[in-house]
């Protein structure tokens, strides 16, 4: 039985979730936040050590303003009144991708990812503003650089996950099968889950029955 020691989601639908129910984006965004709570304590019951949720994309800065405006303030306020209790239940917060935000957001995310850097139940990295194709580069010419020999070993220390295990499952909600730019490198070996439902109608039933089937299958990582 195949055992995870990371998992790694696209939470995509939220906005065409809060155009049918609310006849608002934003709304499915908020919504969309609730769920990620309950995947977060699913997580943590499957012993589950590393969550990587992508949450803003170096191509989301293209949507509207105040769509981009409300997700900055949902994440805000979501860090402000759980960052304690995150630290209480021993979870370590860590930010894939490049900190450009308003100082105010910026300093919550350096105050979060420092105040949790200890802990070790559950590492959630959230990729904001993050890009894979963006990644790859960033560490190819940090690489070279350093005129460090080139190879896969080295390659990962230049990652925004170095240190971090590659997901052994990828889940992607929407209805959408594609990875939009997503952990590309990493991803290599993954199992991937694509799932009709959009993400504030993904819940913990869901999650549970893709932990069940990823058991049963049997990874070769290119073997026989």
């Amino acid at each position: 039985m195949s055992s995870i020691n990371h998992v790694a989601i696209i939470m995509d639908g939220n906005g065409r979730w809060g155009r049918k129910h609310k006849n608002s984006r934003n709304l499915g965004h908020k919504a969309g936040l609730l769920v990620i709570e309950k995947i977060i304590k699913e997580t943590i019951k499957e012993k589950i050590k590393f969550l990587t949720l992508y949450a803003f994309s170096t191509e989301n800065w293209k949507r509207p303003k105040k769509e981009i405006d409300y997700l900055f303030f949902l994440l805000e306020n979501f860090l402000i009144k759980n960052i304690e209790k995150l630290d209480k239940e021993n979870i370590r917060l860590k930010i894939l991708g490049k900190k450009i935000f308003s100082k105010k957001l910026n300093d919550i995310l350096i105050k979060s990812e420092k105040k949790t850097s200890k802990n070790k139940k559950l590492q959630i990295n959230l990729a904001l503003n993050y890009g894979s194709r963006s990644e790859i580069l960033d560490a190819f010419n940090k690489i070279k650089n350093k005129d460090i020999r080139i190879n896969e070993n080295n390659f990962d220390k230049f990652l925004h996950t170095s240190r971090i295990p590659d997901p052994d499952l990828l889940i992607r909600t929407g209805n959408t099968q594609r990875l939009s730019n997503f952990l590309l490198w990493q991803i290599a070996y993954s199992e991937i889950f694509f799932v009709k439902k959009l993400w504030p109608d993904f819940n913990e039933k869901d999650y549970k029955k893709i932990i069940l089937k990823f058991g049963k299958i049997k990874r070769n990582f290119g073997g026989i």
